[in-house]
């Protein structure tokens, strides 16, 4: 008996285990695809926030003499020559603008001084150093050579530092950058604060909402539900013009204004705050709402009606009762609506002014317009940490509630 017992067991793990890599093998292509599709390209950019080739490619021989600079004063004749060198080989081969602008990220004014130096170059032979500090007084500065220093890569933490308005000095140190440069910070401030906003305005306005089509009749909130899940079959481009159309000077909103008498001018209601946070709001109510239906659905209707029968009055029943009892719904839909609303760039680049705009049109704006990989992997890696904090947060918060709720 306790051969046959064991035979028999083995035969159904093999079964078992049959199942399983059947299973694998099917949703081996799904997952091959998401990696090369999906994965790989967001790895290969985020890693673009911590690589820096532009200079050791450009300019090798000096990146190697600056490797044994102690930082003290300026660098030995061998820097100077090995520079000279350098930048005379790069600008034969058109590759010097690639490690100007490296530099110019760096220390504003890099590009033209290295431009400006390699129209002067001394001739073969000639003294490095004298012919550089004459070409430019900048040549004889520290923190000009700091700036190569730091750009000689292959890693480096200039990216990720100005992503937060933190920079390294000539003496290596991290240091806030300069007022006129820092400007991530209250983007990030102003981001979440109009994520904030919006998620709010979602919960006052979604609850309600939820809370109606969860005491109807299944086949008519069914069919309301319908209204709510509209905005998902229209393009987020066109919803948002939509709004371009009706918060305009001369839109629907300010002509109706206009014809009850309630305001003698147009408003200026478009490219502002109001029409940002006004705009998400309605984009992403109905991420709001689909959760707290799915948690008030399953709130037993007696607990309600045993409320009230024992003389609690409707708000104490909501407060005692419906609140908590949909209290995960908040959460997830809150959790929803926050996350998407951090990563939103179409409505405020359209509805928003030079105020309004959030991290991602920076991300776009690095990425597409100044092709400034580094910094847009910089920003995206800030919001990805970001995200993956008030995840990790909600996860916890909502595992305390699960195991005080058993």
């Amino acid at each position: 008996m306790a051969e046959a017992a064991a035979g028999l067991a083995r035969r159904v793990r093999r079964a078992g285990l049959r199942r399983r890599l059947a299973a694998a093998l099917l949703v081996a292509p799904l997952l091959v695809f998401l990696l090369i599709g999906f994965a790989a390209p967001i790895a290969v950019l985020l890693a673009r926030g911590v690589q820096d080739t532009e200079v050791p490619r450009v300019l090798p021989r000096v990146t190697a003499a600056l490797a044994a600079w102690d930082g003290r004063g300026l660098p030995d004749d061998r820097a100077f020559a090995a520079l000279v060198e350098d930048m005379r080989e790069a600008r034969a081969a058109g590759t010097l603008a690639q490690a100007a602008t490296r530099l110019n990220y760096d220390l504003n004014g890099f590009r033209t001084l290295m431009f400006s130096t390699a129209r002067r170059l001394p001739a073969p032979g000639d003294d490095a150093r004298a012919a550089l500090l004459a070409a430019d007084p900048a040549w004889g500065e520290r923190a000009t050579w700091a700036a190569l220093r730091r750009a000689a890569g292959p890693l480096t933490d200039f990216y990720l530092l100005a992503a937060v308005d933190l920079r390294r000095d000539a003496d290596n140190r991290i240091v806030p950058a300069p007022p006129e440069q820092a400007i991530f910070r209250d983007v990030l401030a102003r981001t979440f604060g109009i994520s904030l906003a919006v998620t709010l305005i979602c919960l006052v306005a979604g609850y309600p909402v939820a809370a109606l089509l969860a005491s109807l009749p299944a086949r008519l909130a069914a069919a309301l539900l319908a209204f709510v899940l509209l905005p998902f079959w229209t393009s987020l481009l066109v919803r948002t013009a939509a709004w371009v159309v009706l918060l305009q000077r001369e839109g629907v909103v300010n002509a109706a204004l206009l014809g009850l008498g309630l305001v003698e001018a147009p408003l200026q209601m478009i490219f502002t705050r109001f029409a940002v946070v006004l705009a998400m709001a309605h984009i992403l109510l109905p991420f709001m709402i689909l959760p707290l239906y799915a948690v008030m659905r399953a709130i037993p209707p007696g607990l309600t009606r045993a409320a009230a029968s024992l003389g609690a009055p409707p708000w104490r029943v909501f407060l005692r009762v419906t609140w908590p009892l949909s209290l995960p719904g908040v959460a997830a839909g809150s959790l929803m609506v926050f996350i998407q609303a951090l990563g939103y760039y179409i409505t405020p680049a359209l509805l928003g002014g030079a105020s309004d705009q959030m991290i991602s049109w920076f991300i776009a704006f690095y990425a597409s317009r100044t092709v400034n990989w580094g910094m847009a992997a910089a920003l995206s890696v800030l919001l990805l940490a970001a995200t993956a904090a008030l995840f990790t947060v909600y996860a916890r918060l909502a595992g305390e509630a699960r195991v005080r709720i058993a």
